[in-house]
């Protein structure tokens, strides 16, 4: 959908009269129904002036197209401003252009493509305005079959026009490089340049036939798209498949292709524990939609996983068209219905209602059904670990009855993870009274598990059982305040108990998964959810607690700055009861997903004693029983 859209004349004209910006807030409140922010409006006055100002130019065709607020078909994306025509050859073309009102940023090391600016009221993270104009120029290539069909070029750009530039700017560090050479950045006083970007790429007007074009192409994954993730997954071990995982990912193939035909919803749910494999059915998914002509997403609320799989999936590749294909969950609350063939849903248990800082939308459940023909949900109920966490299968039920989507369940058993024993799950599960099950023991399972008397042994071997495949990490609960003004500090340590001193992991280079250094570093639930590691060293801090013969958990020993029980002080004066009831859950469930991270093995050490030696008491039921059998 175009907001505005005319020829170069049309727009000097509606600038210089003052009737632009107006237009543009009618017709948003007339096709999408939405009442246009005082911010945003002002962001449109402003950036459009200084546009009026670049194509003051005669060698930019008077009868060139021009379209704003240009809503790429089947996404929630926006691209700011685009200008069509010819080349010199005569070949379509249009330039993307992403405004920006930014005055200054702070480069990010080490995060790819990340920058911290004020923007929206305070200073946050977002991407690089050439990695954004970037992946919008991509999106629309990849996906915009008339654009892969009739060769239109498309060229990316930023416009920061209040930025003023200085040598050796954050905004060309060299973390930006790859992008800043595909999508080049012009800023304040840079307006003759961009004038030239502009004029390689449009010396023939179009009478805006090119915008028509785009706006109107059919959503297609284009060939190089479907050949690069196909190649991709191809003999990537981390992604094969095997019994009940493939015949899952054939029955949501099946399901999937029918909704394409049909046009009906349908809405799978996913059941599974930890190490079942529904991440690799995600991603497997994720390339053989792809290749089926289908716009298909993987969505998750966490980063951590979406982040680590996109890398994995990637393998040395830093910029690639398979970045458009993660997507955060929060960003479908003003999607288009049916945006998306597939959108298959990880992690689906820590979907949350509303999105962002902002609080935008309804319901993240809600919102995913509405923007899929085929909606695919993973969910593991006993993994919620905040109060914010809605995901569960009544609601995705609730939410794709309101949408007439018609509901298939399936449940994946097989273990894949701690030595695929689903008794030491059970095991876990009844050590943390979550439930009784019938494994009070470990017994005949192969799996590497000790209690530590100190958190330098649990450090030491982790140490040993990481330097040969960089998959064993330090894990710990959220009982120690989290310092982000030493984010980056490898000497600050916010972890301290005794002469034990680490850090939490800090915010640069690559996800904590998968990095050379996270050795060095301890990670929590936020950095580890949904992923699995080789071994892991977990310390239980003081939330939980063993006295007389019971678990206890108790949320006010927990950080000050954990996010995830927030709203709990509230819940306490309004229903104390609920609120210990919720607390209890998050407690156990972040310990019961911290310590089944390991394929091979978990080693503990516990803040209270009494755990510490409840838990060598469980352990001993074993050892005990093994050396009678010896």
């Amino acid at each position: 959908m175009l907001v505005y859209s005319g020829i170069k004349t049309d727009f000097m004209r509606d600038v210089d009269e003052d009737t632009l910006a107006p237009k543009i807030k009618q017709t948003i409140l007339d096709k999408m129904g939405r009442n246009t922010p005082e911010a945003e409006y002002r962001s449109w006055e402003n950036s459009m002036k200084n546009m009026f100002i670049v194509l003051s130019d005669s060698q930019i065709p008077d009868d060139s197209g021009v379209a704003i607020e240009y809503n790429i078909p089947q996404t929630a994306k926006r691209v700011d401003f685009i200008i069509s025509g010819y080349d010199r050859e005569g070949h379509p073309a249009i330039v993307v252009i992403e405004l920006k009102q930014w005055e200054k940023l702070t480069a990010i090391a080490g995060m790819d493509a990340l920058v911290e600016t004020y923007t929206g009221g305070a200073n946050r993270t977002v991407v690089h305005p050439s990695y954004q104009a970037w992946s919008y120029a991509q999106l629309i290539k990849d996906y915009n079959a008339t654009v892969q069909d009739e060769e239109i070029d498309v060229r990316p750009c930023a416009y920061l026009h209040n930025y003023a530039r200085t040598d050796e700017d954050p905004i060309d560090s060299d973390w930006y490089e790859d992008y800043l050479q595909d999508a080049p950045a012009f800023t304040k006083g840079q307006n003759a340049k961009l004038r030239e970007y502009i004029k390689k790429s449009i010396v023939k007007g179009d009478n805006k036939q090119i915008l028509y074009q785009v706006e109107n192409g059919k959503i297609r994954p284009s060939k190089s798209l479907q050949d690069s993730i196909g190649k991709m997954l191809k003999g990537n071990p981390e992604f094969i498949m095997i019994d009940e995982q493939k015949v899952v990912c054939e029955e949501v193939l099946r399901l999937s292709g029918l909704c394409q035909k049909d046009g009906r919803k349908r809405t799978v749910i996913c059941q599974g524990g930890p190490g079942t494999g529904k991440t690799v059915i995600a991603i497997n998914l994720l390339a053989e939609l792809t290749q089926k002509n289908q716009m298909v997403q993987y969505v998750s609320k966490n980063s951590a996983p979406r982040d680590v799989y996109l890398r994995k999936l990637k393998g040395s590749y830093k910029k690639s068209s398979v970045n458009n294909m993660f997507k955060g969950s929060g960003t479908f609350y003003d999607a288009p219905e049916n945006m998306a063939g597939t959108l298959l849903v990880d992690e689906a248990h820590r979907l949350n209602a509303k999105s962002g800082l902002f609080h935008k939308g309804e319901n993240q459940i809600k919102e995913l059904i509405h923007s899929s023909l085929c909606s695919v949900f993973f969910i593991d109920e006993d993994q919620r670990v905040t109060m914010d966490d809605i995901g569960s299968v009544d609601q995705i039920k609730r939410w794709a009855r309101e949408a007439d989507s018609q509901v298939y369940e399936m449940e994946l058993v097989s273990q894949f993870r701690c030595n695929g024993s689903n008794g030491y799950l059970a095991w876990l599960d009844d050590v943390l009274q979550i439930r009784e099950t019938a494994n009070p023991t470990l017994d005949d399972i192969d799996f590497d598990i000790r209690i530590c008397d100190t958190p330098s042994e649990v450090r030491d071997l982790i140490f040993e059982k990481n330097r040969d495949t960089n998959r064993a990490r330090m894990l710990a609960g959220y009982c120690w305040n989290w310092n982000k003004q030493e984010a980056n500090n490898t000497e600050y340590h916010d972890i301290k108990i005794g002469d034990f001193e680490m850090s939490w992991n800090l915010n640069g280079g690559e996800p904590f998964a998968v990095s050379d250094t996270s050795v060095n570093e301890i990670g929590c639930i936020h950095t580890s959810q949904g992923l699995e590691f080789d071994y892991v060293g977990v310390i239980i801090g003081d939330d939980i607690r063993y006295s007389n013969g019971r678990i206890i958990t108790d949320f006010t020993k927990r950080a000050s700055t954990d996010q995830s029980i927030k709203g709990l002080k509230k819940l306490v004066k309004e229903n104390p009861e609920e609120a210990r009831k919720r607390a209890d859950e998050i407690i156990r469930n972040t310990y019961r997903t911290l310590l089944t991270r390991g394929m091979k093995g978990c080693y503990i050490y516990c803040v209270d004693e009494e755990l510490e030696k409840y838990l060598k008491e469980r352990l001993k039921l074993r050892n005990n029983k093994a050396g009678a059998n010896t």
